[in-house]
């Protein structure tokens, strides 16, 4: 079994930055990907950013050159660099992992005050 804990959400003001992590624990196969989700009130969970093993990388069209996803696989742990936060930013972040199976972290808010 793999359990994701997030931390590094909070309050921040508009163009300010945050930086999130997660870390796995359990037996976690070699190939596999990490990354962030988020939901926003009233709307479907999308994708932020996503990162595998070998360090390839997919993000938003709306937080690219904003937001930098980074992991250290020594420490089976994932990043989320958040730069020029935006209001619309604000929702609840889950950390993802995807091998055999699909793990969610418990989610961490992030809210960017205007």
């Amino acid at each position: 079994q793999v359990r994701l804990v997030e931390s590094g959400g909070g309050l921040v003001q508009a163009g300010g930055s945050l930086k999130l992590s997660c870390a796995a624990s359990g037996t976690i196969f070699g190939a596999n990907v990490m990354g962030w989700y988020r939901q926003a009130p009233g709307k479907q969970r999308e994708l932020v950013a996503v990162i595998s093993n070998n360090g390839y990388t997919n993000y938003a069209d709306s937080v690219k050159g904003r937001f930098t996803i980074s992991r250290d696989n020594t420490k089976n742990t994932v990043y989320l660099q958040m730069n020029s936060l935006k209001p619309e930013d604000t929702a609840v972040y889950y950390c993802n992992l995807r091998e055999m199976a699909n793990y969610w972290g418990q989610g961490t808010q992030v809210t960017v005050s205007s």
